[in-house]
C-alpha cells in the first residue's frame, strides 16, 4: 500500500467522558477514511446488563467507585440525549459515516458490517470488548489499539488510576497492535506525557486520549505506507479494576478517581 492510498478505517469506541472529545476530533480529522464506527452497548446482556455490572463493581470496588462510573459512562450519553452536546450518533451522521451498535464485536452482525465496509484496519479507541482473531482477520492490516499508559505497564481498563500512584513519570500513551492477550501486542508508538499535578484518574484519561491523536495519525500513515514497525515487550501483570481497599490506599496518597472538574466536563460546563 503506497503513501498515496489512504486507509479505510473501522473505528470502535464507546460513549465516555474519557474519550469523547478525542474521538470527536479524530472523526473530524479522518472522516474521509472512516468507513464504519462501531459503538459498544455498555449495558449489553453478555456483560451482565446494567444491574449486573453495577452490582459487580459495587461488590469489588465499593461505593467510592460509583462516582467514577457515573461521571464517565452514565452522564455523557444523558448529556447527548438532551442535546447539551453532540453524541457519537450525531457526529457520525454529520459526516455520513455508518454507525453500528455493537452488542458483540465478534458476532455475525458485526462481521457482516465489517465485510460490507471493507476496512483496511480496525482501530480500537477506548473500546470495552475483546476482538478475536477471526474478527481482526476481516481487516487486512488487523487491529490497532490506543492505550493510555506506557505499556507493558498498566495493562487493563483503568491505567491512569494505577499510573498516578507511581508518580508523574509513569504517565504516557501507547499505540499497539491488537493481540490475543490483552494489551500485549507490538507497540508501534509510545510517548511519555507529563500531566498537571493533582489531576484525577478521570482527567488523566481525557488528557492522555487527547495526547494520542497526533500519534495515531502518524501510525496510520506508517501503516498505509507499509512502514509500521514496533517491538513486543514481555507483559507485566494485568491491572484490573481496583478493589475497595486499593481505592482507599490510593486516597491516602492523594489519588482520586474523580474531582469536581470531571463533573463540570461531563456536563459540558
Amino acid at each position: 500500500m503506497s503513501d498515496a492510498s489512504p486507509l479505510r478505517i473501522a473505528l470502535f469506541t464507546l460513549e465516555s467522558l474519557a474519550s469523547h472529545a478525542a474521538v470527536r476530533t479524530f472523526v473530524e480529522a479522518h472522516a474521509a477514511e472512516l468507513v464504519l464506527i462501531g459503538r459498544s452497548k455498555p449495558y449489553r446482556a453478555a456483560a451482565g446488563g446494567a444491574f449486573g455490572q453495577f452490582w459487580r463493581h459495587l461488590r469489588r470496588s465499593g461505593l467510592r467507585f460509583l462516582p467514577y462510573l457515573f461521571v464517565n459512562f452514565v452522564l455523557p450519553p444523558l448529556v447527548a440525549r438532551f442535546r447539551w452536546r453532540q453524541g457519537l450518533a450525531e457526529i457520525a451522521r454529520a459526516h455520513g459515516i455508518a454507525l453500528l451498535e455493537v452488542e458483540d464485536v465478534n458476532a455475525a452482525a458485526c462481521h457482516a458490517a465489517l465485510q460490507a465496509a471493507r476496512p483496511d484496519v480496525i482501530l480500537s479507541f477506548h473500546f470495552d470488548q475483546i476482538f478475536t482473531r477471526e474478527t481482526l482477520a476481516l481487516a487486512p492490516l488487523g487491529g490497532v489499539n490506543i492505550h493510555p499508559s506506557l505499556l507493558p505497564r498498566h495493562r487493563g481498563p483503568i491505567p491512569a488510576f494505577w499510573a498516578l500512584q507511581e508518580g508523574p513519570g509513569a504517565m504516557g500513551v501507547s499505540i499497539h497492535r491488537i493481540a490475543a492477550r490483552i494489551d500485549t501486542g507490538e507497540v508501534l508508538a509510545q510517548r511519555a506525557h507529563a500531566l498537571p499535578s493533582g489531576v484525577s484518574a478521570s482527567t488523566a484519561a481525557r488528557l492522555l486520549h487527547d495526547a494520542a491523536l497526533p500519534m495515531i495519525s502518524d501510525v496510520l500513515r506508517a501503516l498505509a505506507a507499509g512502514k509500521a514497525e514496533g517491538a513486543v515487550a514481555p507483559p507485566l501483570p494485568y491491572c484490573g479494576f481496583p478493589s475497595a481497599a486499593e481505592i482507599h490506599a490510593a486516597r491516602r496518597q492523594g489519588v482520586r478517581l474523580v474531582r469536581f472538574a470531571d463533573w463540570r466536563a461531563a456536563l459540558g460546563l
